[in-house]
């Protein structure tokens, strides 16, 4: 059976944060990293968007965004 943490949506969307920008920084620390000006684009880009679904994570969260209302 679920936890009452498990039940609350900010339990979820704060982790699924956090993780979101685990990634983002090892992509940008990878950047520097690497020689090849494609990959250092793709990582920088994937970073970006990465970050784009973390702000959607917490526009959720702060239910401000007329999508999540």
């Amino acid at each position: 059976m679920a936890s009452e943490a498990d039940r609350d949506p900010r339990h979820h969307t704060q982790k699924m944060q956090l993780r979101l920008q685990e990634i983002m920084d090892h992509l940008r620390a990878d950047i520097e990293k690497v020689d090849e000006p494609q990959l250092k684009a793709m990582f920088e880009t994937a970073a970006e968007v990465l970050g784009g679904l973390k702000k959607a994570f917490g526009d959720y969260e702060k239910k401000n965004e007329p999508a999540w209302k």
